[in-house]
């Protein structure tokens, strides 16, 4: 199979296949390069960095299957010391995964056969560990919540509790929608800080359309909901 071919399959932006390590009837293992003219991004602060190089780390990661081969990519990563945080910090690739050591589609990949069966057997048709499949659907599952919660869903009439979720006072505060019976938000914490994250992400347009606000007689709440919504009426 020609490099070029390869490079074409695989998708890489700003990388080159320069070798083929190994391949047997299994598995297929790759080496990638960069391009000199790549963009080296923090994964840090989000911003390219020209300066500041600290040397870099080799890491392999798993592709999709090519065939009936699994696909494993052998890279570089560049490491830089990020002027906004004086943090060493590695280069962000786009189609990796970050804290995990696959690609993107690959990742979307576990995603989908967790879906619709268990991470063991997912982990079995896969060829990986069934912990490795959970940490990466629970990853992916964390951020298309936070897609869905960023901005929180507003509501005209809401309820605000608190609820232990673990030993030693660990608690959830919970923002209800009381006409669709529907937990809409909830952070970790019992205190005004937490309330104020919430009324915070709504803005200041919705907080005025609140019309009413159970709550359980807490003052941090009450100080909350006042200083936000105004207009609710506090039942």
């Amino acid at each position: 199979m020609q490099i070029y071919t390869i490079k074409k399959l695989l998708e890489v932006p700003e990388y080159k296949v320069t070798e083929i390590i190994s391949m047997t009837d299994t598995e297929i293992h790759i080496k990638l390069e960069a391009y000199k003219k790549k963009k080296n991004i923090c994964s840090g602060c989000g911003i390219e960095h020209r300066r500041g190089y600290h040397g870099f780390r080799r890491v392999v990661v798993e592709d999709i299957k090519l065939g009936k081969r699994r696909v494993f990519l052998h890279l570089a990563k560049r490491r830089y010391r990020c002027p906004n945080t004086w943090q060493i910090q590695i280069e962000e690739i786009t189609w990796l995964k970050k804290r995990s050591r696959v690609t993107k589609r690959y990742a979307e990949q576990v995603s989908r056969l967790t879906a619709i069966t268990t991470n063991q057997e997912a982990g079995w048709y896969l060829g990986m560990d069934d912990e490795k499949v959970y940490r990466i659907d629970k990853e992916i599952l964390e951020e298309k919540a936070e897609e869905l919660l960023n901005p929180p869903p507003s509501a005209i009439n809401i309820s605000v509790d608190e609820v232990s979720y673990l030993k030693y006072h660990r608690y959830l505060t919970n923002v209800i929608d009381t006409d669709k019976r529907l937990v809409i938000w909830n952070d970790k914490g019992r205190k005004a800080e937490v309330l104020d994250r919430y009324y915070e992400g709504i803005g200041n347009d919705n907080c005025k359309k609140i019309e009413s606000v159970a709550l359980d007689g807490a003052r941090t709440y009450i100080s909350s909901t006042n200083k936000y919504a105004v207009n609710a009426i506090i039942v």
